[in-house]
């Protein structure tokens, strides 16, 4: 029995071996890929018209993201519903680390809650990280009796329904961000919709409409020229564009912060491999001089973060917005 057993040992030690080396060389084989990840150009779908904050902060992650991983990746704009066009494209790409997405709040926690995407943002995504923000600075036509986010709310409290503001549409960032002001100070401040941030702003200069929650970088020279009066900044911390102006948590609404976030993410089923390489590079970007200043120069700031704390976020926003925007009655246009 004795001679058999090691008769059969002796016959399995080539089997044995053979599998040892196929399991290193697919071991291996993982290695290398992940290493040699990216080996040729990729792609940063932005799902928003060439121009804007959301192409400009796309165009400046990307030229980052090219220097720390050693392939172009270029930029590719396919706007239409909000960002649901190119956040759909990207959702059903193929998942081999060569497309990449510039999320938002709007498309990945807003937009899902006010109609029905041909995506998920939960389950058809690899959260990467996050790199910026952008808040809001809330404005008010100088002949508006206010001067302040507590005088506007002692006003508004006492009359419901007198002050009304302007935004980019139904359902925008800016427009939740105001719905959110509403809900947290128990007022009523009437939603004026327009075509686009830039009719919004001209409508508010133009008296047309008392208030507007804007991004930094298009009401800073109208603040200057005094066309506009800012009140607050809706920011969780002062902003280095507004040093002076406080943020609307310091002016008695305890808690309130709102903006619209950027973030990077690839289709699901990205190899984890890739995801954590391209974690490290958003990091290392967020982290460079060249990429703050030029956020800076667009009214934003950097956030950093990892894939788990990304996916983390998506959940939070998303049941934050789906609240709101059912108790406020938003229906899409």
């Amino acid at each position: 029995m004795t001679l058999e057993r090691n008769r059969r040992a002796r016959a399995a030690r080539p089997a044995r071996a053979a599998l040892g080396l196929a399991c290193c060389l697919v071991a291996s084989a993982g290695v290398a890929h992940a290493q040699a990840w990216p080996a040729k150009p990729m792609r940063l779908v932005v799902s928003f018209a060439p121009g804007g904050a959301n192409d400009i902060l796309g165009r400046a992650i990307a030229q980052q993201l090219t220097e720390q991983l050693g392939q172009p990746m270029v930029v590719e704009n396919r706007a239409g519903a909000g960002g649901a066009v190119g956040t759909e494209f990207v959702a059903k790409a193929a998942p081999d680390g060569y497309t990449f997405l510039l999320g938002t709040a709007s498309a990945f926690a807003i937009i899902p809650h006010l109609s029905k995407p041909n995506y998920d943002a939960q389950r058809d995504f690899a959260p990467v990280a996050p790199f910026a923000t952008l808040n809001y600075v809330i404005l008010a036509h100088p002949s508006v009796p206010v001067r302040n986010v507590k005088e506007l709310i002692a006003l508004a409290r006492k009359s419901p329904g007198r002050f009304n503001f302007a935004s980019s549409g139904q359902g925008s960032a800016p427009h939740l961000a105001a719905e959110l002001f509403n809900a947290q100070a128990g007022i009523k401040l009437v939603h004026i919709p327009y075509k686009g941030g830039a009719p919004a702003l001209t409508g508010l200069m133009g008296g047309e409409v008392d208030l507007m929650f804007d991004t930094f970088i298009t009401a800073l020279p109208h603040v200057k020229s005094g066309r506009t009066r800012p009140l607050a900044v809706t920011s969780a911390r002062r902003a280095a564009t507004f040093p002076d102006l406080p943020t609307v948590a310091e002016s008695g609404l305890p808690g309130y912060e709102a903006g619209n976030w950027f973030a990077l993410f690839a289709p699901a089923g990205t190899a984890s491999t890739v995801i954590d390489r391209a974690a490290q590079a958003v990091a290392k970007a967020t982290a460079a001089p060249a990429f703050r200043e030029r956020l800076a120069s667009q009214g934003a700031e950097p956030m950093s973060g990892t894939p788990e704390s990304l996916a983390s976020l998506v959940k939070t926003e998303s049941a934050r917005f789906a609240r709101l925007i059912r108790d406020a009655g938003i229906r899409a246009e």
